[in-house]
């Protein structure tokens, strides 16, 4: 009998002991689908604790497919599912602060519950999703940048899909795609669709030993740094910003979440372009404050204004469109 047969519903804490087993049998497969959706379930009804959190990330990265990085390499990365379907900032974060001479490693995903996740809209701007997973490594090493597309590299959560789409609600599963990143990257802006979560999320990346990170959540729940309002910000490791961030500490105006909307793969690839061309507005004014993190979380930047001027000199230079063509053209 498996160690997760023998759990009871998970109406209090579990031990690391205890969820590491749990997590063992979930991803090697020794327990039923009906024992796996049942434990899922119950842990999301109860909150998941930084110490089940950071079991299922060791259990995972265990059994990823890993590449190797450059040194400083980092991931920006969202858990989704904040219900707002904006445009790709993350995405577009990655590839001006790469331009900028900070290595990459951006770990994704098709939507699951937006319009258009990052592979689809790198897809749709012509980066051939197969040759840029088998090229991953040589393109992080080559250009500063590459995508890692989880199918490729999780074997393990094949199993583990079909189950989590019959629950049909969130589980602990949407949490791990930043905490079990292929590359291994030692530093990580991350954001999470739930500003109550933070502080546990960033517990369990303490618990991981990662080197710094940024977990930050929009009030909004918006899984980025909200170029709305005030987004919460907990620091993990050496890097450090400011506890609560706004769109002016960095001296960029406020626009609300609307004016980021998204859609489909083609119309998110398309003002991603024309972002990268230089169009101003709301959808650049994010990248920018959400590039700025990166550049202090990188520690190419001091402060956030510090870090927009480095953002906006990659865009303008036309270093990040440079970047994006070579990146596609390498695929």
């Amino acid at each position: 009998m498996t160690v997760l047969a023998l759990l009871p519903d998970p109406v209090s804490p579990l031990s690391r002991e205890s969820a590491a087993a749990a997590f063992s049998d979930i991803l090697d497969g020794r327990a039923s689908e009906e024992a796996i959706a049942s434990f899922l379930i119950g842990l999301t009804e109860r909150g998941e604790t930084s110490i089940e959190i950071a079991e299922a990330a060791r259990a995972l990265r265990a059994r990823l497919i890993p590449i190797s990085a450059p040194p400083g390499a980092i991931d920006v990365c969202g858990t989704g599912g904040d219900g707002h379907h904006t445009l790709n900032v993350s995405t577009a974060v990655s590839l001006v602060v790469a331009a900028a001479g900070v290595p990459v490693a951006k770990h994704g995903n098709r939507a699951a519950s937006s319009k258009a996740g990052a592979a689809d809209t790198l897809e749709a701007l012509g980066l051939d999703m197969a040759a840029a997973g088998a090229s991953a490594e040589a393109s992080l090493a080559e250009l500063g940048i590459c995508f890692l597309f989880a199918a490729n590299h999780h074997p393990a959560m094949a199993r583990i899909t079909p189950i989590r789409r019959r629950i049909g609600r969130r589980t602990i599963f949407n949490l791990m795609g930043p905490l079990a990143n292929p590359a291994h990257v030692g530093r990580q802006l991350i954001g999470i669709a739930r500003p109550d979560y933070v502080p546990v999320y960033a517990e369990a990346l303490a618990q991981l030993g990662t080197e710094a990170a940024f977990v930050v959540s929009g009030a909004e729940g918006l899984d980025e740094i909200s170029g709305a309002g005030p987004s919460v910000v907990t620091c993990v490791g050496s890097a450090q910003l400011p506890r609560e961030v706004s769109p002016e500490d960095a001296g960029l105006p406020r626009h609300p979440v609307t004016a980021i909307h998204g859609g489909d793969p083609a119309y998110n690839a398309l003002a991603l372009r024309r972002l990268l061309l230089g169009d101003p507005g709301p959808y650049r004014d994010a990248v920018l404050l959400n590039a700025a993190a990166a550049f202090v979380l990188a520690g190419r930047a001091a402060q956030l204004a510090e870090g927009v001027s480095l953002a906006a000199g990659s865009i303008d230079s036309g270093a990040a469109n440079d970047l994006l063509d070579r990146w596609i053209a390498f695929s």
